[in-house]
């Protein structure tokens, strides 16, 4: 059974930083495309990274959030710095089986269960 377990959330203020983590159990997704996706309250979830032979950004956190991954702990990261009120959502991992395009959620096969992001002003 697969399970995707993330980590890292919590409240800080703006500027501050934070580090995602997601752990991968039940199968290995060294060369499966892996990323991170966010909801905040009333808005649908939208993209914000993605790890798939190069590293993806959406274009309101590109420069501010590295996306790395560590393939010996089946585990990827999200790093955020200079982080926004705007950034305030839920949190969401998620690891695809195959290809497809990794900005869209219905790309992806499996999910975490979200942790919560918020940044106060």
């Amino acid at each position: 059974q697969v399970q995707l377990v993330e980590s890292g959330g919590g409240l800080v203020q703006a500027g501050g930083s934070l580090r995602l983590s997601c752990a991968a159990s039940g199968r290995t997704f060294s060369s499966a495309a892996m990323g991170w996706f966010r909801q905040a309250p009333g808005k649908e979830r939208e993209f914000v990274s993605a790890v798939s032979g190069g590293v993806y950004y959406a274009d309101s956190v590109k420069g501010r959030f590295t996306i790395s991954r560590d393939n010996a702990k089946n585990t990827v990261y999200l790093q955020m710095n200079s982080l926004k009120p705007e950034d305030t959502a839920v949190y969401y991992c998620a690891a695809a089986n195959g290809g497809g395009a990794w900005w869209l959620a219905r790309s992806y096969d499996y999910w975490g269960q979200g942790t919560q992001v918020t940044v106060s002003s």
